[in-house]
């Protein structure tokens, strides 16, 4: 019941940001006195709808988008340079232009899309991609500063008593003592100072022993109430380097890089801390940085999926996810059964997945290709160096840029996000993503 529950709260979260991203297109259109037809949450046969003053309102059955018709987004034939494409490419061109065409009452083509300026064109189709960008800050902010996230503390919640041998993480009768056990430091330690260094995150700590493999160091750490000093060796160990991403770094051979740092043999205390306010836009950077960077491999990834799906290879933790994918970790989420990973854990987990999936929409909506919002934004921008190059030179105004001569690219676009989307599915399915604890 629980795995059911985690998947409605994520559709019914899904659906929310998909209806807010089309209101981002709607208000701006409507503003600049463009003609909204329709508004739907959905794809496939209409389940609700009503009629506004001039805009059908609704919900479809396929909960995997959404849409906003503007009127005019063609311009007509008359408006453009004639079409020379023939064939199947030529018909795609001159059927979209026709719908479009007839999308237009009488009187008031005024009201069409293609009238606007390049630069309210900009602002109602980046609209949608927006209203997801401020979402996922609110999402992440939400969750770092009100609900907190788990926080690596100063205080030592374990001591690893041997060095495990090199790709090992169970002790055995062999391996030597570790620094930390040797040292004498104990659980519930608080330290306070590493080297003669005041240290106030964990993270300041290990950095300072890692840089110390081999060297006698000062740990100062508070027991009891009381200020202990002890005398540790950090041991060197080999570890693979990862980069920024989380990922593996490799040499040109395509071997994992190492180094060598400090060991000391603890783990620490782990506690769910509220971060600053700031928190929240500086993780939507970093992920960002991330979305892009796996958009920008996605034939790889895809290639990796696929071969994972019909058994030649073994899916990926970071691998690419569908919608079937998502649902399923939002049913890890909502079932997981760990101690000391309760409601508000698993509420603030399922903010933070509806944050990154809000921040892949505002990602991939801005890549400049039809019939993406990012497409539209282009078609504009180069309207704005038409019209630019045009005036430098003291000719009149081009005309429209023609969006239905991308329709066939269009199409061909929207063909290969099915079948993305297919595979993904299937892959999801067959060999699923595990991320959360169980």
């Amino acid at each position: 019941m629980a795995t059911v529950i985690g998947i409605v709260v994520l559709v019914v979260g899904l659906l929310v940001s998909i209806a807010l991203h089309e209101v981002g297109h709607m208000v701006p259109a409507k503003k600049f006195g463009v003609r909204v037809s329709q508004y739907f949450v959905g794809f496939g046969p209409t389940l609700w709808s009503r009629h506004g003053k001039e805009t059908e309102y609704g919900v479809k059955a396929i909960p995997l988008g959404g849409y906003v018709r503007l009127i005019g987004m063609i311009p007509p034939a008359d408006k453009v340079k004639p079409v020379k494409v023939k064939g199947w490419a030529g018909r795609t061109i001159a059927d979209a232009r026709e719908a479009a065409v007839e999308e237009i009452h009488e009187g008031e083509d005024h009201r069409a899309f293609y009238h606007l300026t390049w630069w309210r064109k900009v602002i109602v189709m980046a609209g949608g991609p927006l209203v997801n960008l401020v979402l996922a800050v609110l999402l992440f902010t939400a969750t770092l500063s009100f609900i907190g996230a788990p926080t690596s503390t100063l205080t030592v919640d374990s001591v690893v008593p041997c060095v495990p041998a090199a790709g090992a993480v169970e002790c055995s009768a062999d391996d030597p003592e570790s620094p930390a056990a040797a040292a004498g430091l104990e659980a519930g330690d608080t330290i306070t100072a590493v080297d003669g260094t005041d240290v106030e995150t964990w993270d300041e700590a290990t950095a300072i022993i890692g840089a110390s493999a081999g060297e006698t160091i000062d740990v100062d750490v508070v027991r009891d109430g009381e200020t202990v000093t002890l005398d540790v060796t950090p041991e060197e160990r080999e570890r693979v380097v990862y980069d920024d991403a989380g990922q593996p770094v490799t040499d040109d051979a395509g071997n994992p890089v190492t180094e060598t740092v400090g060991y000391m043999g603890m783990y620490s205390e782990v506690q769910t801390q509220r971060q600053p306010l700031t928190a929240g836009a500086e993780l939507t950077w970093d992920y960002l940085g991330q979305t892009i960077q796996v958009i920008v491999t996605l034939p790889e990834h895809l290639y990796h999926t696929t071969r994972a799906a019909f058994g030649l290879e073994d899916r990926d933790a970071s691998s690419v996810i569908g919608v079937v994918g998502v649902g399923q970790v939002a049913g890890e989420i909502a079932s997981a059964d760990v101690e000391g990973y309760g409601l508000k854990h698993k509420v603030g987990d399922m903010m933070m997945l509806l944050g990154g999936l809000n921040l892949a929409l505002f990602a991939f909506n801005m890549i400049p290709l039809v019939p993406l919002d990012g497409g539209h934004i282009a078609s504009a921008l180069w309207q704005a160096i038409k019209n630019g190059w045009a005036r430098v030179r003291g000719l009149a105004k081009p005309a429209p840029v023609d969006v239905a001569r991308m329709m066939p690219f269009a199409y061909a676009m929207f063909g290969f996000l099915m079948l993305m989307g297919v595979i993904l599915i299937y892959a999801d399915i067959v060999a699923p993503v595990t991320v959360a604890g169980s």
